[in-house]
């Protein structure tokens, strides 16, 4: 950012960064805890909702705390969980594990099937009726640091930057917003939460984060195949031994399907495609059986916390805390995090109101993070503790079997057997050499069931300005070419699920091309560079997807 600028100053108690679930339950729970509050919330999405995307079926829990009346009030969540099953594919068959087989704290009591973005939508204007400001198609860009290094607030993105970072004549210089606290909600790998991970050192002591990729369709199918309320999730094909995650199907209103896979990112072969392996997935005879003849509406593609309980960094920082899929709440084995993302906003805000009201600003609020563990998050996270680790050390069939175990043994008796485990090394070191890798194939889109990047990406409704600043900068743009390249293949268009990195050749040589405007903003490349090279900063706000119904 020009910080030679002069800027517009806007001064308020709390501002929030971020209109998810955690985000917007946190502006609620201020409201709630302490009306004449002041808050903000900056989204960057052109509007609320439009960069969400999740499964998503939602333990309710977390919402019947923050808002009790939620059903009568009309949240707009979708029908109840009737059927819950657990399905292992192979490459022509399936085979459902019977219900006693599975472990209780995979079950959730009372599941709906909900679009997140349509909740957080919701959601906004529960807040906005308390008197929170909501401020879509305004990107976090920046922190406002105090003299002793606490945060003081969050700079807001300049709009009308050409991409040679001259002033269009639209040109407005964003504002400084400057807080009694700042939270931060922006989700898995958010910019801003990065650099305070670094700056106050907030993952000292704790297993590196790990991550899944989560791409997902909403098809409209057949009425005589639509069961609402029906829920599956799969292991197995088409993801190998190597690879851990799984697919889930979701039968959700008006005949429609949330079909998703989260291939985890800590696979070891570069020509692995978590977009290819999807389009793969639904050529499975029971996905093809179930899909072929219906019309696909919309995909997406998002990074998720996989780390788990060790994973999860410090959360208060001198001037505010992280809240949500910033700090890495999902339950990996029930793929579910909503609920942990609206306790964490609660809490967080239960502490800070609680901190003003004593006349603080600014400082560390030392009681926070326990608030947060202890409003149900770490109940629900510490006895699958091990979950992730036997998945990333064993792989799928021993890794599975050794969970299916440890999470039966935590049920019963409250102890886990392999509770010391935890994640070995972050995502990008997993990447062996293109030399010594088993190259994917994947099979040519039909443009029925199975798509281009292109295609696919066109359901995502992206709008980006070409005419602006590259959002994904390389610190040394010569990596991608002489060193990712020979080592790895350059994994990147391989790993990006929407076609924003090209290796290409000019004038006989390679060269490595960025076509920002693709860009669903998954953070996938911010996390799976080998080198480490590509940082993922907000582009001007109001750009990217604009999901509907995710």
């Amino acid at each position: 950012m020009n910080d030679s600028l002069e800027r517009e100053t806007m001064e308020t108690d709390v501002v929030i960064v971020g209109a998810g679930p955690a985000g917007l339950s946190a502006a609620i729970a201020l409201k709630q805890q302490s009306p004449g509050l002041e808050v903000i919330v900056v989204e960057k999405s052109a509007e609320i909702g439009g960069h969400i995307m999740s499964g998503a079926v939602m333990d309710p829990v977390g919402l019947d705390d923050l808002i009790p009346g939620w059903r009568e009030k009309g949240a707009p969540v979708g029908p109840a969980v009737t059927e819950d099953h657990f399905v292992y594919l192979t490459e022509t068959g399936s085979y459902t594990f019977p219900d006693p087989l599975i472990p209780p704290i995979m079950r959730t009591k009372g599941g709906v099937i909900t679009s997140l973005g349509n909740l957080c939508r919701w959601l906004a204007g529960e807040a906005e009726a308390l008197g929170v400001d909501v401020f879509p198609g305004t990107a976090a860009m920046d922190l406002i640091f105090g003299k002793e290094g606490e945060i003081l607030g969050i700079v807001t993105g300049d709009l009308g930057v050409a991409r040679d970072g001259s002033h269009k004549s639209t040109f407005a210089a964003g504002i400084e917003l400057r807080a009694k606290y700042t939270l931060i909600g922006e989700g898995a790998r958010g910019s801003l939460a990065k650099r305070l991970i670094r700056n106050f050192h907030l993952d000292e002591g704790r297993a590196p984060q790990k991550y899944g990729l989560g791409l997902k369709e909403i098809w409209e199918i057949d009425a005589a195949k639509h069961v609402p309320g029906k829920v599956t999730h799969y292991m197995g094909y088409p993801l190998g031994n190597a690879t851990s995650g799984g697919g889930f199907c979701y039968h959700a209103e008006d005949n429609k399907v949330y079909l998703g896979l989260v291939p985890h990112l800590d696979y070891e072969n570069p020509t692995f495609s978590p977009f290819g392996e999807f389009q793969r997935f639904k050529l499975h005879p029971e996905i093809r059986e179930l899909i072929e003849g219906g019309t696909m509406i919309s995909y997406g593609a998002r990074a998720v916390t996989s780390g788990g309980w060790q994973a999860i960094p410090k959360l208060a920082f001198p001037g505010g805390a992280l809240v949500g899929c910033a700090a890495g709440f999902m339950n990996v084995p029930r793929l579910k995090a909503i609920h942990n993302a609206i306790r964490s906003g609660k809490a967080a805000a239960i502490e800070i109101a609680a901190a003003i009201g004593a006349g603080r600003a600014n400082d560390e609020i030392e009681t926070l993070d326990e608030s947060v563990l202890a409003s149900g998050i770490r109940d629900d996270l510490y006895p699958i503790r091990s979950v992730k680790p036997l998945w990333s050390r064993l792989g799928l069939y021993a890794g599975v079997m050794l969970a299916g175990v440890d999470m039966w043994v935590s049920s019963l008796v409250k102890q886990s057997p392999f509770g010391g485990l935890s994640p070995s090394k972050p995502d990008f070191a997993s990447l062996k050499p293109i030399a010594r890798a088993k190259p994917f194939n994947y099979p040519k889109p039909d443009g029925k069931l199975t798509f281009s990047r292109n295609e696919a990406v066109y359901r995502a409704n992206i709008a980006h300005d070409e005419d602006q600043p590259v959002h994904l900068r390389l610190t040394d743009p010569a990596v991608p070419v002489e060193e990712n390249l020979p080592q790895y293949g350059e994994p990147a268009p391989l790993y990006c699920p929407a076609g924003v990195y090209e290796m290409a050749e000019e004038n006989g040589e390679p060269v490595f091309r960025i076509h920002a405007q693709n860009c669903v903003h998954c953070k996938t490349c911010d996390i799976k560079d080998p080198a480490q090279n590509v940082t993922w900063v907000p582009p001007e706000g109001g750009s990217g997807p604009n999901y509907s119904g995710m």
